[in-house]
């Protein structure tokens, strides 16, 4: 039995006027660290609301531990923990009464599920005394997390957890979640964050309310193979206009301090572009062959479904 199961997931919103979810199916399995990746919009916060049963699908149907979240969503709330975009704990509480608190909505006791939280709690734990809306970024997303966990859920959906929160505290989110996965925990995240998707089982690429590939991500990179190149010159402005102009070119676009070139069949050979830039007057021009990532792939997948 998978630990989710989304079939033909529909949700509009303003009367039909925007269409937030086009009939998303998917499936993901017990004990699996399940990446949504995605830009902001792309549908992955009313997912996760439809799955926490805050709110209703216009229509399709999706289950959680073979519970149906229209018909079932009191017992759903017993077995989901939700971590939500924005920090929501109580701001005037310490951190220890907001992890008591939840405890006993739940009518469990921090101690009887510690070892839920033991390896998080630690960090925070000095702090304890402190109040929620004093605390830092790094540290409010750790309260949020042992919030959401200490009720022993079977199933955690964490929604862009790490959205502004610092390099070093991303990466310590990340090994916790790691850990949890290993109790056996089924584990969904959403991010915005391309890089993010290393550390998933599989991931769902996410755009306009539709998945346009799932899969883990080494097959996805395997799956879209392209003619990339990175190009660099004295004036990268003016540069990414010629890119595009260049006859052959299937898409070009910034990527950091370089530009990344998608060159098509025919037009694959590097030396062709390198003249034709030379032409155009580029100076300090580079060109180096590079595999693709998961933006790259992104890019190319949006850029098919618009067309």
């Amino acid at each position: 039995m998978s630990a989710i199961h989304i079939e033909n997931l529909v949700k509009s919103y303003e009367k039909g006027k925007v269409k937030a979810l086009k009939s998303i199916s998917l499936d993901i399995e017990e004990g699996e660290l399940f990446g949504l990746i995605g830009p902001d919009g792309s549908g992955k916060t009313t997912l996760f609301r439809i799955l926490t049963t805050l709110i209703l699908p216009d229509s399709g149907n999706a289950t959680l531990m073979g519970l149906d979240v229209v018909e079932d969503f009191w017992e759903i709330r017993k077995i989901v923990g939700y971590m939500p975009g924005r920090f929501s704990l109580y701001q005037d509480l310490s951190i220890e009464e907001n992890l008591n608190f939840f405890a006993t909505v739940f009518n469990t006791t921090v101690a009887e599920n510690y070892h839920l939280i033991e390896d998080i709690y630690v960090q925070i734990e000095p702090f304890k005394k402190r109040r929620a809306g004093k605390l830092s970024g790094g540290m409010k997303q750790k309260l949020a997390l042992c919030c959401a966990l200490i009720h022993e859920p079977k199933v955690l959906l964490l929604d862009e957890p790490t959205t502004g929160v610092d390099p070093v505290s991303r990466k310590e989110f990340w090994d916790m979640l790691g850990r949890l996965k290993e109790k056996g925990i089924t584990v969904v995240v959403s991010t915005p964050y391309m890089d993010e998707a290393s550390r998933c089982d599989r991931i769902a690429l996410m755009q306009d309310g539709q998945i346009m590939e799932m899969d883990s991500l080494k097959n996805i990179l395997q799956k879209h193979p392209q003619h990339l190149y990175a190009v660099r010159s004295k004036d990268m402005h003016r540069l990414l206009f010629d890119l595009r102009n260049f006859e052959g070119m299937k898409s070009a676009f910034a990527f950091g301090d370089e530009h990344h070139a998608v060159l098509g069949k025919g037009s694959d050979d590097p030396n062709q572009l390198f003249d034709f830039l030379q032409l155009k007057g580029h100076e300090q021009l580079a060109i180096r062959p590079i595999s693709p990532e998961i933006e790259d792939v992104f890019i190319q997948l949006m850029q098919a479904q618009e067309s």
